[in-house]
């Protein structure tokens, strides 16, 4: 593996295990932030990998797949993670306040799809 890549992958392997201790600490909004930072490093990564590109310098989840050939249901969940880079920082973003706006089942919720596109992204690069 690139060593590039394999720095952007051990990084988001750590985002992912904090996303997932924040949820125990209450910290819900925290683990949405960290399971998007998670994905966008796999999907940066993933895209080191198998097309020996510069990823773009962009948080958009969507545009990071494009090139990898992602299942629908991977596409879903990049769906579903994207808007956390900003709703889970930002009040004006949310409309209210982050912590406020997050709960332990949406946080969970975030953490699993995260995982799920983890596993994908992997067995990509493995490949």
């Amino acid at each position: 593996m690139r060593e590039d890549a394999q720095r952007w992958l051990l990084q988001a392997r750590r985002d992912l295990e904090n996303a997932r201790k924040t949820i125990d600490i209450s910290a819900y909004e925290v683990a949405a932030v960290l399971a998007h930072q998670s994905v966008e490093k796999y999907l940066k990564a993933a895209g080191l990998e198998t097309k020996r590109l510069r990823p773009p310098a962009t948080h958009t989840l969507m545009e990071l797949s494009e090139g990898l050939g992602a299942p629908p249901s991977i596409l879903a969940k990049l769906r579903f993670l994207n808007p956390d880079y900003t709703v889970a920082r930002y009040p004006d973003a949310a409309n209210g306040i982050p912590y406020e706006v997050y709960d332990r089942p949406t946080a969970e919720a975030k953490v699993e799809a995260a995982a799920e596109v983890a596993q994908w992204t992997e067995s990509l690069i493995r490949s």
